[in-house]
């Protein structure tokens, strides 16, 4: 298979949440229920001062994340899936959203956890290496990035396992490994950054 080797365009996400009410079936199959329930499962009773979701989608996994957070912020490149994701947790104080192609713009703060859930393997190897600079600055010490990829077969620029072992290199020594769960469709990463 030919992978491209730029990351995915903004517009490519924005024309599949314009094409198709739910692209991906994320509020139907049982692959998503499953791997949602094991995604909030990973993080037990723990609970965050203040996190970040890389590709919140249409906020099905939001929702489902906001419990654990004092303060929650949802990011997506396409209007289209941020309008369903702020009308789906409207009434959820606490979550906030911003439109932001992740690594090229990135939030300032810092964060106690960054979820990345889906979203690696549509990164080029220079969008990695970003992302992991920025992950490294960005991420409280002792804080935690939830890393759940497909494993199968993509025409994205990077396989699931290509993505998280880049990343993972990319941190080097920082990161301590609180979970490796490999699952017949997907991986869960749970990785804690020393300082």
């Amino acid at each position: 298979m030919i992978r491209p080797s730029a990351s995915i365009t903004p517009e490519y996400f924005e024309e599949m949440f314009r094409q198709t009410e739910d692209p991906w079936d994320l509020e139907t199959s049982t692959y998503e229920r499953e791997k949602y329930a094991h995604t909030i499962g990973v993080l037990g009773n723990r609970t965050y001062e203040n996190a970040l979701e890389l590709g919140c989608a249409k906020g099905v996994l939001t929702q489902m994340l906001a419990p654990h957070f004092d303060k929650l912020l949802a990011v997506d490149v396409s209007p289209t899936a941020l309008r369903a994701a702020r009308a789906r947790c409207a009434a959820i104080g606490h979550v906030s959203f911003a439109r932001m192609a992740f690594p090229g713009l990135a939030p300032a703060p810092s964060f106690d956890l960054v979820v990345l859930s889906e979203v690696a393997y549509y990164w080029s190897d220079p969008d990695l290496q970003e992302a992991a600079r920025w992950l490294g600055s960005h991420v409280t010490p002792n804080g935690e990035v939830l890393l759940v990829h497909w494993t199968g077969a993509t025409d994205y620029p990077q396989s699931g396992d290509e993505a998280v072992l880049k990343l993972r290199t990319m941190l080097g020594t920082r990161v301590e490994v609180l979970a490796a769960d490999r699952m017949p469709h997907y991986r869960l990463d749970l990785w804690r950054l020393l300082p």
